[in-house]
């Protein structure tokens, strides 16, 4: 304990830089150790396609890549800030969610057989 107060007197940016930094690098490990365990667990793969789903998370639950499959249902380029659901592109392309969810569901079914996919 006398050496903490010794760096808190003599080196207290120091020490701060160094448990803030540490709090971050547990922050990312924590996100990490999540996203491993949440996408191997198999409940959350090959899931079926509701609304509130983003391209992005369809795509991970398919074991596909994001940009193809956002390239099939021509969606465009998928850049960082804008992650519409299913229901939002549904609602900006004049269709039922269903019907979307079919055009998706036949998306996959072209990827994964390596063929056309449009």
């Amino acid at each position: 304990m006398k050496r903490a107060a010794i760096l808190w007197r003599e080196h207290r940016l120091l020490l701060l830089a160094f448990l803030a930094t540490s709090a971050l690098a547990l922050f990312f490990a924590a996100r990490f150790a999540f996203y491993v365990v949440y996408w191997n667990a198999p409940e959350h793969r090959n899931q079926p396609i509701e609304t509130w789903m983003t391209i992005g998370y369809i795509a991970r639950s398919y074991d596909l890549p994001r940009e193809a499959l956002a390239d099939a249902l021509g969606v465009g380029p998928l850049g960082t800030g804008r992650r519409p659901t299913v229901e939002q592109l549904a609602r900006d392309r004049g269709m039922s969610p269903e019907e979307f969810r079919a055009e998706i569901e036949r998306a996959i079914t072209r990827l994964r057989e390596g063929g056309p996919v449009r």
